[in-house]
């Protein structure tokens, strides 16, 4: 008989939560500016923002990369090109003049090991605009 990974049910957790994520946050730095639903704080020399909205169940992880204007059609072409392979969950936006690496989810559903991952993939991906334009070593190729 083959047993199905799935046919039982997962033990239950607790949906998360802003109180869930400044735990979390504080955990990756006591140096963190803000309030809950809005944090401000640094990895590795890296400016994060984590904004969150309850009552629409969602959440942002955010590092402004670079100025809009410092970019031409190329370079715009090869970001489209990480997000597509190289940028895995977070990819890069424009918005209000700024490229930013961002990941978004539905807040309720965030599991803590996905939110400290992405926080990292954020990072990354901001740190390596211009050079591999990854937020991790795996390269998804499709196959």
């Amino acid at each position: 008989m083959i047993n199905n990974p799935f046919s039982s049910k997962p033990p239950a957790r607790r949906p998360m939560s802003n109180q869930k994520l400044d735990e979390l946050i504080r955990q990756i730095t006591p140096h963190v500016e803000g309030q809950l639903g809005y944090w401000q704080f640094n990895v590795d020399g890296r400016d994060l923002l984590v904004i969150t909205d309850e009552r629409h169940n969602r959440m942002r992880i955010m590092s402004p990369v670079t100025s809009q204007d410092k970019l031409d059609a190329d370079e715009l072409a090869r970001l489209l090109e990480a997000n597509f392979g190289s940028a895995l969950d977070a990819k890069y936006a424009l918005r209000d003049q700024t490229l930013w690496s961002v990941f978004t989810h539905p807040l309720g559903e965030l599991s803590d090991e996905q939110f400290l991952d992405c926080v990292a993939q954020v990072a990354n991906l901001a740190n390596n605009f211009g050079h591999s334009y990854a937020s991790s070593n795996l390269i998804f190729g499709g196959s």
